[in-house]
């Protein structure tokens, strides 16, 4: 049996890409080497699954890492509210929370796979699980369908590659995209890990594993100048930092850095240095006989409040009328400016996304079919695209899938 296109992997990306073909009139059949469909979408913000975001236009480009330009024609032509009209028509109403960040009002990642694969069951797409892909196929240039491992084929006029990423690879995203890719010779961009946890040296980091900071700074320097940075939540672990400012700057940090490198985090961004020292002198004249370490929880979670004093070299038990104007200074740096050294990040097994992938010069950015294999198709993570936390990742799969599934019925 011959297809009018081939999809590879079960993925967002590929769900609404197999979706959006079929209903353009294609024969379409979804490959899914798990024995079901969302495996890695099930487990995304918690099992709560941030969907897209509300944000639109800059707003929305100023979130992604890389090859933002690229992705402007598949955005235009599907998103946030696109999406959101069309789960609402599948059944599944959404909620925005902070930040944009919008969620099935549900809870509940299932909901969002349960409407998926209601989209692709009213479409009439064929979905084959357990069905891992060897290799792609292609005669004269043009794409032909696929070889399975069982080395059975499935002849297409078309193939969507949305096999995701090297990431959580007990999901099946084992980075088998790029091979298939490489194969049919398209560049691959270094996969890197994105939106990933920093490993750092200091050992003091470690003693405070839990200990969450709702609203930090983070920056990186070189040349006495921010050549990064992200503000938001941290969370300190037994390895080192976590939490949304830090995956967020990890992103950067992977694409544009090299390992060790000093961080230095602003325990309290909005306040200057002057009204920060202001503030702390006070408490202590308030307290005078209180220790400093005690005086500094006022202001600082009680598990940070001794570090603080150490790691400024002042001595954290004095009592509040002793501490000194230049000691005061000292504690001001250390709050505004406490420096640690990363090492590195956690493996790419453990990033939230995949960086690098297929080079995006070598896809046509209106339909995100090949510039080197008629009728191949990319969508999702397996392309060197990638964004920060907040629902953006996960639109642009849903972005990229719409686009390459609609271009593909649209030359069929």
């Amino acid at each position: 049996m011959e297809y009018d296109l081939v999809v590879i992997g079960g993925g967002p990306a590929g769900m609404l890409g197999a979706a959006t073909a079929a209903r353009r009139g294609l024969k379409v059949v979804l490959l899914e080497k798990n024995d079901r469909l969302g495996k890695k979408l099930a487990i995304t913000g918690g099992g709560r699954c941030n969907f897209t975001n509300d944000s639109d236009g800059d707003a929305f480009s100023g979130n992604i890492v890389t090859n933002g330009k690229f992705l402007y024609s598949a955005l235009n032509a599907f998103a946030g509210r696109h999406l959101v009209q069309l789960f609402k028509t599948l059944g599944l109403q959404a909620r925005v929370e902070a930040g944009g960040r919008v969620f099935p009002a549900s809870g509940q990642s299932g909901d969002v796979l349960k409407a998926l694969q209601k989209h692709l069951q009213d479409s009439g797409v064929e979905v084959r699980y357990n069905s891992g892909v060897r290799q792609l196929l292609s005669r004269d240039g043009q794409a032909a369908g696929a070889l399975l491992s069982d080395n059975s084929t499935v002849k297409s006029r078309s193939v969507l590659v949305a096999t995701g990423g090297a990431s959580y690879q007990q999901t099946g995203s084992s980075g088998d995209g790029y091979r298939f890719a490489r194969r049919l010779g398209h560049t691959i961009v270094g996969p890197r890990p994105a939106l990933v946890p920093l490993v750092v040296r200091d050992g003091w980091v470690r003693e405070l594993q839990g200990l969450a900071l709702d609203h930090v700074m983070l920056r990186v320097a070189a040349g006495g100048r921010a050549k990064a940075e992200q503000s938001g939540e941290l969370l300190f672990t037994h390895f080192g930092l976590s939490g949304p400012a830090v995956l967020n700057l990890s992103s950067f940090l992977t694409k544009h850095f090299s390992f060790p490198l000093d961080l230095i985090i602003d325990l309290k961004p909005g306040w200057p240095g002057e009204r920060l020292n202001k503030l702390l002198q006070d408490h202590l004249q308030q307290n005078p006989a209180r220790s400093l370490k005690n005086t500094l929880s006022v202001i600082l979670p009680q598990r940070l409040a001794p570090v603080i004093p150490v790691l400024a070299g002042v001595d954290g038990g004095r009592q509040g009328a002793q501490v000194t104007r230049g000691e005061r200074e000292e504690l001001v740096s250390a709050l505004k400016n406490l420096a640690v050294t990363v090492t590195g990040t956690r493996s790419l097994n453990e990033a939230i996304v995949t960086g690098g992938g297929v080079s995006v010069k070598e896809i046509n950015p209106s339909t995100l079919e090949s510039k080197i294999i008629r009728g191949l198709y990319f969508a999702g993570e397996v392309i060197d695209v990638d964004a920060l936390t907040g629902g953006f990742n996960l639109q642009i799969a849903f972005s990229t899938g719409y686009l390459s599934g609609s271009s593909a019925g649209a030359g069929r």
